[in-house]
């Protein structure tokens, strides 16, 4: 099977170029920087320098200026460094000119979460959606990735007509294994969404766990439901939706579904990619926002978040929003006060020591209190189908057998309210917050 290989081996050691453009706020590059640092390491690789050079007019050879190249080259050569990434995007001539004057490999911030998402994935759709991004990206930087493609070919069972180039051939095998896996993700993709309306079907309540990569959401819904969902301190460490079911203070069940993480400047190919993965937010109830509250640039992440939610067309959405690892700042008593100020419908827990895990619920339960009715019912012994219904949604509190027939007390979502109306007694009652 035809592969796109750009980097025959892994490469050990890393230099990283930040871009200070203009109208950047002041220390927006170094923050930049900071997270890309964070990237790289998280792809075992040793950083060996940083530089950090400000561009007020893009060379369209380099990127930067000559002077600067110049240095980095000399700089990469003198300390045997064998990758140089750029924290912005470098276009396929740019990237070709870097690598052959440089001699290394030289990558961009773009390429870079490709390759942690290639790691990470586990599940065929996940790696799927991996694929077709990094595909799309390597398409045009084709003549980066293969030494040979200047030589011509004459006709053959892979040639469409005599003296086809090599990059010809290798380009249409690129585009057939794209239009490839895009068929076999519509294959997947198509069981999901099955899969998604049979729970649908279930009227119970969904939301969506969101956020920056590495705030701690996958941690956070363990603390929830009691799962063991993989959360580790790594950028991207979920890729593939995992759903689980809680119980809220008042009975009413809720599925969570956590999701792949944020990340400024993260790269359209895989936003696109991951549309699918990233609907089990377009489609749920509410979602729940979760913050790192001792990140220093949790305001940047937040407006990260709400972008991505907007493209997705989730951004009306009824949000609780969550600033999660309180447990690490309470000797920081004045940054605590001041978020409780600026957020103060907001909740702040320890998804690791539990603390706060109960006000969440609760506000969970608030959102959906206008969903869901209790009721008193009395079931004929002869209608047993009713209350099969009604335990397949699991909203049976308590449930008594009569002479008279079956009591129940049930939390039901108020669209099946219809279909059990002959059978209430003692009228109806709000849901209790």
């Amino acid at each position: 099977m035809f592969e796109v290989k750009e980097k025959p081996r892994q490469v050990e050691s890393a230099l990283l170029i930040g871009i200070q453009r203009p109208g950047m706020d002041a220390n927006e590059g170094d923050q930049l920087l900071d997270e890309l640092n964070d990237l790289v390491e998280t792809l075992g690789i040793e950083i060996r320098g940083r530089r950090m050079l400000t561009l007020r007019e893009p060379n369209p050879h380099y990127l930067i200026g000559k002077g600067n190249a110049i240095k980095i080259i000399e700089q990469v050569k003198a300390e045997k460094i064998e990758l140089i990434v750029f924290d912005d995007d470098l276009s396929p001539a740019q990237q070709r000119n870097w690598e052959s004057e440089s001699g290394v490999c030289v990558i961009d911030r773009q390429e870079g979460i490709l390759d942690i998402f290639g790691q990470r994935a586990t599940t065929r759709e996940a790696k799927l959606q991996v694929t077709l991004a990094q595909l799309n990206y390597s398409l045009p930087r084709l003549k980066r990735a293969w030494t040979h493609l200047h030589r011509q070919r004459g006709g053959g069972t892979l040639m469409r007509g005599q003296g086809e180039t090599q990059l010809e051939a290798d380009r249409r095998m690129v585009q057939t294994r794209i239009a490839r896996v895009r068929k076999d993700l519509a294959s997947v993709l198509k069981q999901r969404s099955i899969q998604r309306k049979k729970r649908l079907k279930k009227p119970v309540p969904t939301t969506a766990i969101v956020g920056y990569t590495n705030a701690g959401k996958s941690s956070l819904l363990n603390a929830i439901t009691g799962a063991s969902v993989l959360a580790e301190d790594k950028l991207f460490a979920t890729l593939d939706p995992t759903t689980r079911q809680c119980h809220l203070p008042t009975g009413q069940k809720l599925l969570l579904s956590d999701t792949v993480g944020f990340l400024r400047r993260l790269p359209h190919d895989l936003v696109d990619a991951f549309r699918a993965t990233l609907e089990e937010a377009v489609v749920s109830d509410f979602l729940i926002h979760v913050l790192d509250l001792t990140h220093p640039e949790v305001e940047k992440h937040h407006e990260t978040t709400m972008e991505v939610l907007t493209s997705l067309g989730a951004h009306e959405k009824r949000i609780i929003t969550v600033f999660n690892k309180v447990d690490l700042c309470e000797g920081n008593d004045l940054r605590l006060h001041s978020l409780r100020l600026q957020a103060p419908n907001s909740c702040f827990v320890s998804a690791s020591s539990g603390k706060g895990i109960d006000e969440l619920l609760q506000k969970c339960a608030t959102m959906i209190a206008d969903e869901v009715v209790k009721l008193d019912l009395l079931v004929p012994h002869d209608r047993y189908d009713v209350i099969n219904k009604l335990h397949e949604v699991d909203c049976i509190r308590d449930k008594q057998t009569e002479p008279d027939g079956v009591h129940l007390q049930c939390l039901l979502p108020v669209q099946l309210r219809k279909e059990v109306s002959e059978f209430i007694i003692n009228g109806e009652s709000a849901l209790a917050i």
